[in-house]
């Protein structure tokens, strides 16, 4: 088995989740470790035991014994790094949000066009979630009839602290919004993954608790048609006392679910056989934390995606989140903030 060497690029809060993922597999290499700030990169490679650090991506590109890199720097970042990476010949795994505009995402897309042999895939680690692949095959299995409503709630606390300590959060510019292109991102692909897609949106965005601070939003609300036809929405808010609450709820004529920061709160089927089948399949899932370094709302997805990753690269073969899927995620969002500005429902580019 040939050994596959990885480059981290950013060596901020999310990186440790990708090196101890990494960590995991066989025959896979952490061999450099980049960052803008050299005592970062410098902290991550004493840490995970990483041979070669420097603040230039340059380096990383252009040693030929690299195969593939994870990008973990700040949006604006993400489409500039992929483009060089894939140029370079890299494979590339790239944090969320893929980038903040459709202008950089495709110019991300064209050029994996020009290098379709490498893996580029988009970071979405929930889709691994035990309980969300659960759900999602009881929508495509039909459990619950025809699907009415599906929804989200994603409810967390972002302090002024929070954005003042990095320039980039907060900002048009550097994060391309705030709460939904960063904290709810997860949890609105989640949704449109397990629904199958989103066909058209109509949302309304506020700076309710952090004016002067920031120029983007910190409450949102979003009605959506999806592709299948049913109806959903998105509440997400980081003005709320509550440290971290995520709600993603599934109503159909059969039946419905709905599930609380990843654990079932309700089941209820017409079909009382049924409904006994979905709480002990349910209630059989276990999702214990499998990693100990990050945030626990990362959740338990990153060893998972990045093992895919890393079997994409061997196997040559589509990651399971591919970067076009990913994208689509962002595509809702911007839709969002499109409708907004222009008070229209919009149609989500594919």
């Amino acid at each position: 088995m040939n050994k596959i060497r990885i480059g981290i690029i950013g060596c901020g809060v999310i990186a440790p989740g990708h090196l101890a993922s990494y960590r995991k597999l066989a025959d896979v290499e952490l061999a450099w470790a980049c960052d803008l700030v050299e005592a970062k990169a410098r902290q991550m490679a004493a840490e995970y035991n990483i041979a070669r650090i420097t603040t230039d991506f340059r380096k990383v590109l252009q040693d030929k014994s690299v195969t593939g890199v994870s990008i973990c720097t700040d949006h604006a970042s993400h489409a500039p790094l992929t483009v060089a990476a894939l140029k370079a010949g890299k494979h590339v795994l790239c944090e969320k949000a893929l980038s903040s505009t459709t202008a950089k995402m495709n110019a991300m897309m064209a050029a994996h066009a020009k290098h379709p042999e490498l893996v580029f895939a988009g970071v979405f680690q929930h889709r691994f979630d035990p309980v969300a692949r659960y759900v999602k095959r009881l929508v495509d299995e039909g459990t619950f009839g025809t699907i009415l409503t599906a929804g989200i709630q994603v409810r967390c606390l972002r302090t002024n602290a929070y954005y003042q300590g990095d320039a980039w959060r907060g900002t048009w510019a550097g994060e391309g919004g705030s709460v939904l292109i960063n904290q709810a991102i997860h949890f609105i692909d989640a949704i449109a993954w397990i629904m199958g897609g989103v066909e058209s949106v109509c949302g309304t965005c506020g700076n309710l608790t952090h004016q002067g601070v920031i120029e983007t939003e910190d409450t949102a609300t979003a009605a959506l048609r999806f592709k299948s036809g049913a109806l959903g929405t998105i509440e997400a808010t980081c003005s709320s006392h509550f440290d971290w609450e995520t709600t993603l709820s599934i109503h159909g004529v059969a039946g419905s679910v709905e599930v609380r920061n990843n654990k079932p709160v309700k089941i209820v089927f017409g079909d009382k056989a049924l409904m006994e089948r979905v709480q002990a399949e349910m209630t059989a899932i276990i999702d214990k934390p499998a990693l100990n370094v990050g945030k626990s709302y990362y959740g338990t997805g990153h060893p998972a995606q990045i093992a895919d990753f890393v079997d994409a690269i061997r196997s040559h073969r589509l990651p399971f989140i591919p970067a076009a899927s990913a994208r689509h995620t962002v595509e809702i969002v911007l839709a969002i903030y499109k409708s907004h500005r222009t008070g229209r429902r919009v149609v989500v580019k594919n």
